[in-house]
């Protein structure tokens, strides 16, 4: 019987010039604040009747979601309007980019497609990966059905796929400090099964990176810890054999002192399990947080160190880069994490997502009487017109024109 040839994907080259020059000129007409330009001008701070601004030096777009909206706006300009186009899920976490997205006439399906929705897909059909990448599984129908993909994947996502790539290729199990219901972590997940014989397991927190430790180091019941890890391991994963060699890797919007709090607990539950010289054979770590991600955190780090009565974190609430810079105000002050303007409701009153109990609540007498000081800082999926949309109702709420603003 004769081996079918494996699908070779299609491919597309919407970098033309043509397109990029139309395509810059719709993305700025949707997302460019000529009011943050000016504060980025003004060293990042205004200041007016009682009412000062500071934004964080790094905020909002980074350069792979940049990439990813103008691929998604370049699919769209490069073919006839009445071509479909699909897009796996969400192109960035923010709901008014992918609003916009919509608006161009994309259709968005799942990010793991079902039946009914790859019945859907014709050979030709266009179909936009977003920024965080997608399972293997799910690619490879793609390309089985011979649709166009469009591919978004963030490049230090890819990274991360590399290397644990090589972990699966060396018997090395991949432990990812991440979120195992994002689709980041889903996809990276999927990269270290896809050649076969490779595992992984994800940890989400410092309690979760113990309780390997443990296991590592002690033993235990596998039944209990398999039922605890339900959902965040591979197929047959065993703790007995193979927690014996791992490395750590991670969804690249994590906290970078968290995980490298994960990897140093990890390591040293390897060295006293094993020793120092053998540590090579049992332990790899590589750094893999994303470094628009990690200039953001240091950004709102620094900012933390200067008085301020409270802290705005703009962006969807199911944005990873963003819920940690919202954990690092909380830490510190008091900090309403708000996904666009219309959530200050008034001086009084604000709605805000709750991380800890997931879900929006609101506040009363958010916003202090008298001379205040407010940072602001976004993720790297929030826009600036929705930053600019932020100052200005918080000019509105105390009074204050923009306009006089910056004329200090």
């Amino acid at each position: 019987m004769p081996i079918e040839a494996p699908v070779a994907p299609k491919k597309i080259n919407l970098r033309r010039p043509d397109i990029m020059e139309a395509v810059q000129a719709q993305v700025l007409s949707h997302y460019r604040s000529e009011l943050v330009e000016r504060i980025r001008a003004n060293g990042h701070v205004l200041s007016a009747d009682g009412l000062t601004i500071k934004l964080a030096k790094e905020f909002g777009f980074c350069y792979g979601v940049e990439r990813a909206i103008d691929l998604a706006y370049a699919a769209r300009k490069s073919f006839p309007p009445d071509k479909p186009i699909f897009l796996l899920g969400e192109i960035i976490h923010n709901p008014e980019v992918n609003d916009q997205i919509r608006n161009l006439g994309i259709q968005t399906i799942s990010n793991k497609p079902t039946e009914q929705e790859m019945a859907r897909l014709h050979s030709d059909d266009i179909v936009i990966i977003p920024a965080f990448g997608t399972e293997v599984a799910t690619r490879k129908k793609l390309e089985e059905r011979g649709c166009v993909l469009v591919d978004t994947t963030c490049g230090d996502v890819m990274s991360v796929w590399k290397r644990v790539r090589q972990y699966s290729k060396d018997k090395v199990t991949s432990i990812i400090h991440g979120k195992a219901w994002h689709e980041e972590t889903k996809a990276t997940s999927s990269q270290t099964i896809a050649s076969g014989g490779g595992h992984y397991l994800v940890v989400f927190t410092l309690a979760e990176t113990d309780c390997v430790c443990d296991y590592i180091l002690k033993g235990g019941d596998k039944g209990e810890f398999l039922k605890k890890f339900k959902g965040a391991c591979s197929e047959g994963f065993d703790p007995d054999l193979h927690l014996q060699a791992i490395g750590v890797a991670n969804q690249t919007t994590m906290l970078r002192g968290e995980t490298e709090e994960v990897q140093r607990r990890l390591k040293a539950a390897m060295i006293k399990k094993y020793g120092e010289a053998e540590l090579d054979k049992h332990f790899r770590f590589f750094d893999t947080i994303c470094g628009a991600t990690q200039d953001r955190q240091d950004a709102l780090e620094k900012l933390l160190r200067e008085p301020l009565d409270l802290l705005l974190v703009i962006g969807g609430y199911n944005s990873s880069n963003t819920s940690h810079l919202a954990e690092m105000g909380e830490a510190r002050l008091a900090t309403y994490f708000i996904k666009n303007a219309a959530k200050m409701v008034s001086d009084k009153v604000i709605q805000h997502y709750d991380q800890h109990v997931q879900k929006e609540v609101e506040t009363r007498d958010w916003l202090p009487p008298g001379g205040i000081t407010v940072g602001i800082t976004a993720g790297a999926s929030c826009p600036n017109n929705l930053i600019e949309d932020v100052i200005r109702r918080l000019c509105e709420l105390r009074g204050i024109s923009v306009q006089a603003l910056l004329a200090n």
